[in-house]
């Protein structure tokens, strides 16, 4: 392990990226400086900062003297080095040069964990260093530490909650306002939820990477984002919301990572739950996820999943466990990244799906589309046609209704063949809406 620098044992932090999180991160390691160094039993400093325009950082509380453009520099010349520049590229080449050369690192990269995870996990642990990534997954919620270190002594065979607070906010107003889409996304951007480029928020595939995350956490077996099948929430309408309400559930976008006979699955999708289900009640950029256990049973973790000030808590947490471990010679749990596990088919993963069509009313419709469930294989729960189109629907031309069939559980391969079979009748009008109804 690298030694602590000699002026007065202080020990050096190096922070590669200075934007929203980064920026929050400096201000929270500045203005408790003091105190972080009593929890720490050393002093603790920020040494050098790396970004790309430091003629363009403007917060009061970062020492302009610390700024650069040279990342490599902070990299290999820092006790602990934080690595918050996001993507793929430069960061994975930053954070394995920091750890050979001996520095623990903290960072919130999601993409790099997901995609280069295992990779990363052995060389910290080659090196005797700390890889800690709290931030990485759920902001501020502590979601990370209990799979890593708190459940150790007990199986995990399931995690599942809402881990994208922009897609939470979105449905949410959708759902209480009974906004479309398109507005509710405008909304989220106008109050800084979203990006002006939502498209990894709303595609899927930032739940994607943390499920990813979380997967081979809990299951100790290496699952990367490639490993993820993913469906964002682009084709929720306001008559998804409508019809969900109707029926006394909401829509939420869920990350499900699930070990079983089967095998491992990780997956993020938008479902139908149950408005009495406590994550039902998780409103606006706020995320949760349950755990569950053999021995532990159930468990909820609940709070801000974004923001930069609840996402530097969750870094400047890292930095000064990470900063205690240093001072006692020592690194913290590695990841154990030990089981061979096989991926789970699709094929694997049965539930009952809500399928709403919109069709030109005439008789003898529910009679094909109840045969062709049938000649699949799939049982039919339950049917809906009491719900009004809008002008919103495909081809509206007020002689349109909406048709809404609730399945049995089945796998999702033969549901979506089934429903592509379906919209090869001529009474069925544009693309129809399938969402996964979540039983427990």
């Amino acid at each position: 392990m690298a030694g602590l620098s000699s002026d007065d044992r202080v020990i050096r932090v190096g922070l590669l990226g200075v934007g929203t999180v980064g920026s929050q991160t400096a201000r929270l390691l500045v203005e408790q400086q003091e105190e972080l160094a009593q929890r720490i039993g050393r002093p603790i400093m920020l040494s050098g900062i790396a970004c790309l325009h430091p003629e363009a950082v403007s917060a009061p509380w970062v020492d302009k003297t610390l700024l650069t453009t040279d990342t490599e520099k902070v990299a290999t010349n820092s006790d602990i080095v934080v690595e918050l520049i996001g993507g793929l590229e430069p960061a994975c080449a930053l954070v394995l040069k920091a750890l050979d050369c001996g520095a623990s690192v903290v960072t919130a990269n999601k993409a790099l964990l997901a995609k280069h995870g295992p990779e990363l996990y052995r060389k910290a642990a080659e090196k005797n260093v700390d890889l800690y990534f709290e931030a990485a997954v759920g902001g501020a919620i502590p979601l990370i530490r209990p799979l890593r270190e708190s459940l150790t002594g007990d199986r995990v065979t399931s995690v599942l909650g809402i881990l994208n607070g922009t897609t939470n906010y979105i449905l949410d107003e959708m759902t209480t306002k009974g906004l479309d889409f398109d507005v509710a996304l405008k909304d989220a951007q106008a109050k800084g939820y979203a990006e002006a480029d939502p498209t990894g928020d709303i595609e899927g595939e930032d739940a994607a990477n943390k499920a990813a995350i979380v997967a081979s956490l809990a299951f100790h077996a290496p699952v990367s984002v490639d490993d993820v099948s993913m469906e964002g929430i682009t084709k929720i309408t306001a008559d998804d919301i409508a019809a969900a309400t109707a029926e006394g559930k909401v829509v939420k976008l869920l990350a499900v990572a699930e070990n079983d006979e089967n095998g491992v699955s990780a997956r993020v999708y938008p479902a139908l739950i149950d408005a009495e289900h406590p994550l039902a009640s998780v409103h606006g950029s706020f995320n949760a996820a349950f755990v569950h256990a053999e021995a532990a049973d159930d468990l909820m973790f609940y709070g801000r999943g974004a923001g930069g000030a609840a996402t530097a808590s969750a870094v400047v947490g890292d930095i000064v466990t990470v900063a205690q471990h240093r001072v006692q010679g020592t690194a913290g749990p590695q990841v154990l990244i030990y089981n061979d596990l096989p991926m789970a088919p699709l094929s694997a993963s049965r539930a009952p799906f809500a399928v709403r069509f919109c069709i030109c009313d005439r008789p003898g419709i529910l009679a094909a589309i109840s045969k062709t469930f049938g000649d699949h294989g799939i049982s039919i729960n339950g049917v809906n046609q009491d719900l009004k189109p809008t002008p919103h629907d495909p081809g509206y031309s007020g002689e349109l209704q909406t048709l809404r069939v609730v399945t049995h559980p089945c796998d999702e391969i033969t549901l979506r063949q089934t429903v592509e079979d379906v919209c090869k009748f001529s009474f069925v009008i544009g693309e129809p809406s399938i969402l996964r109804v979540m039983e427990r």
